[in-house]
């Protein structure tokens, strides 16, 4: 029979942690795999925000629940240790006695933070710390920037022609990128928490900034607009799903809509990271204009930028912003490139 190693069985609980993307926020995506013996006996993932944890869902999975002392508890992260929505999972394999947990990466949340590892080892579990430690960092980037660093992650994104134009001279954008690549972006609005755009972008082209050509939840809709200069006749007004408004104007709540008033000046930027962070928005997809991708790179608020470029010529235009990053993937899509980057070092606007 073959044997497998702590390796194998972890990658399998981050695939199941996948599966959570875009429904757990501001939770981690999280997944457990129980093993006995060589083999799989339960599996599970965090499914819902609010709902069970992956170990509660793994362990109900379980047929025969006297073979988890004999057995090991593969968890992407380290089981909780407090009362929240849910009991604390630490508890639950305590309860159960299983046998070994191994873990991917220990919880930044200061209410877990190695206190769930301890407990554990205090009950007598063997506990190993550190498999697959930057995979399960990088599937839960999101959260760690959430909880490390006190704001949203952030993703720039934008699609330019092959002559380096975001838009026509007169700021219309429309249609740049292909159907393929418009997909794309539909599927990203429906995993992150939010999506950006700026005050041209939402005068010029009225976008919806919704789920349309992909399955999923509408992200929170944010725009910044300093002087409330934008008709309330455009869709992003429309309260069909929750919006933000940033401005130095006024301070209002309608329903799905809030004008959120914010120091005008210096700094506005970080001011709205700060805001997005009390309402507990894990991640922001920022869309465009030029002037607000510009605002993001000049004061180093990113942590990932994706560039569509299309084989089509403007021959003039609104430029594309400059920026340096290192290139991560490349990926074709008929006839548009898409291209990603990181910084290439600590993003700033981080306390």
């Amino acid at each position: 029979m073959a044997t497998f190693s702590d390796e194998h069985y972890m990658q399998r609980a981050l695939e199941l942690a996948t599966l959570g993307q875009g429904r757990v926020s501001p939770n981690p995506m999280v997944g457990c795999v129980l093993v006995h013996r060589g083999k799989i006996i339960g599996e599970g993932w965090h499914q819902r925000y609010g709902d069970w944890h992956a170990e509660v869902n793994a362990i109900q999975a379980v047929t025969d629940l006297s073979l988890l002392p004999e057995s090991t508890a593969y968890v992407t992260l380290e089981p909780c240790s407090h009362y929240g929505k849910t009991p604390p999972c630490a508890d639950l394999l305590i309860r159960h006695r299983v046998g070994r947990v191994v873990v991917s990466n220990l919880d930044s949340n200061p209410l877990v933070s190695g206190q769930g590892v301890e407990k554990l080892r205090q009950a007598g579990i063997e506990v190993e710390v550190g498999i697959l430690e930057a995979l399960g960092r990088y599937l839960n980037r999101r959260f760690f920037t959430f909880v490390e660093k006190k704001r949203p992650y952030v993703i720039l994104k934008w699609a330019e022609t092959a002559d380096g134009f975001l838009a026509r001279t007169d700021y219309d954008s429309k249609w740049i990128s292909n159907d393929w690549s418009r997909k794309l972006v539909h599927q990203w609005r429906s995993v992150e928490d939010a999506v950006m755009v700026g005050t041209r972008t939402a005068q010029y082209d009225d976008p919806r900034l919704n789920v349309r050509d992909w399955s999923g939840r509408n992200p929170v809709r944010v725009v910044l607009d300093r002087h409330l200069r934008l008709s309330p006749e455009l869709q992003l007004f429309d309260q069909s799903q929750p919006t933000l408004c940033y401005n130095s104007v006024r301070e209002e709540k309608r329903d799905n809509l809030a004008y959120v008033r914010l120091p005008d000046g210096q700094g506005l930027i970080q001011s709205v990271l700060d805001d997005l962070y009390l309402r507990k928005i894990q991640s922001l997809l920022v869309e465009g204009g030029t002037q607000l991708l510009r605002s993001f790179l000049e004061g180093r608020h990113w942590d990932e930028i994706r560039v569509f470029k299309s084989q089509k010529r403007f021959g003039e235009g609104i430029p594309a912003p400059a920026f340096t990053g290192i290139e991560t993937a490349r990926t074709t899509f008929y006839d548009d490139v898409l291209t990603c980057y990181q910084p290439r070092q600590p993003t700033g606007g981080d306390r």
